[in-house]
C-alpha cells in the first residue's frame, strides 16, 4: 500500500528540547596529537555547535579529563557560549563511566545523546557504545571530532554507526535545530552563527544579504 505523505518532520530529526549535547575533552593535550582534522577546522566546528546549543537552549554537558594535571583547559570557543557553567572533570577515558557526568545526564533526563570531542576512537566511542547499550539514542557530530589519524577517526565512526549511532556534521546540527526559516525567533541566531563560523555557506549568506537583501524566510 502506498503511504500517505504529511507535512511533518521525521521522528529521528533532532529538536532543541529532545537531547543532551555532551562536549568531551576539547583540550590542548588532546588536540596536539589530533591529525584527522586540522586544528583550525576542528575549533571552528566546535565553536559552531557550542554557539548553536547555547542559542537554542540545548541541555549541554561540558566535560574534561585531567584538566589541571595533564590535558589543560577546554577550548575558549566551547566555554564562551556557556559562561559560568561548571566543567565536569574526569579520570576515566570513557565519559559514561564517570558518576558526576551520569548524574547530570539523569538529572536532565533526555533519551537522546549527541556527542562531539577528542579523540573519536576513545573518548567518543566509549560513551557512544555505553549509551547505546543502555537504551539511549546516540548521534555523533563527526566533523567536530578528531583522532590521531584519519584511519583512527574513520574506524571509530564506522564502529559507532554499525552499533546504531547516527552520524552528522556541525552545520547539519545547526540547521536541523532551526529547520524552518519561518521560525523568526531563531532566524538571526542561525544565520548569525553561520556567517561567523559556517564556512563558505556563511560567506554566501553574508553576500546575499549585503548585495540583494536576500532573506531565506
Amino acid at each position: 500500500m502506498t503511504p500517505t505523505a504529511i507535512a511533518a518532520p521525521g521522528a529521528k530529526l533532532l529538536k532543541p528540547t529532545d537531547h543532551t549535547l555532551i562536549l568531551i575533552d576539547f583540550q590542548s593535550q588532546m588536540a596536539f596529537a589530533t591529525h584527522s582534522i586540522s586544528a583550525i577546522e576542528l575549533r571552528t566546528n566546535a565553536s559552531l555547535i557550542a554557539q548553536a546549543a547555547s542559542g537554542f537552549g540545548v541541555s549541554t554537558i561540558l566535560t574534561t579529563v585531567a584538566e589541571k594535571s595533564f590535558s589543560g583547559p577546554m577550548f575558549d570557543e566551547i566555554t564562551a557560549p556557556f559562561p559560568g557553567q561548571k566543567m565536569l572533570d574526569r579520570t576515566s577515558m570513557n565519559t559514561w563511566e564517570d558518576t558526576a557526568v551520569i548524574a547530570e545526564v539523569n538529572r536532565i533526563g533526555k533519551k537522546r545523546i549527541v556527542l562531539a570531542g577528542l579523540w573519536t576512537g576513545v573518548c567518543i566511542v566509549g560513551p557512544a557504545l555505553s549509551a547505546l547499550d543502555q537504551g539511549f539514542e546516540v548521534y555523533v557530530i563527526a566533523d567536530a571530532c578528531g583522532d590521531v589519524s584519519p584511519e583512527a577517526h574513520q574506524r571509530a565512526m564506522d564502529r559507532m554507526v554499525q552499533a546504531g549511532a547516527q552520524p552528522m556534521t556541525s552545520l547539519q546540527y545547526l540547521l536541523e535545530l532551526q529547520r524552518d526559516w519561518a521560525r523568526g525567533e531563531t532566524y538571526e541566531l542561525t544565520t548569525g552563527i553561520a556567517k561567523k563560523v559556517g564556512g563558505a555557506y556563511g560567506i554566501g549568506i553574508n553576500y546575499a544579504k549585503t548585495m540583494f537583501g536576500a532573506h531565506e524566510g
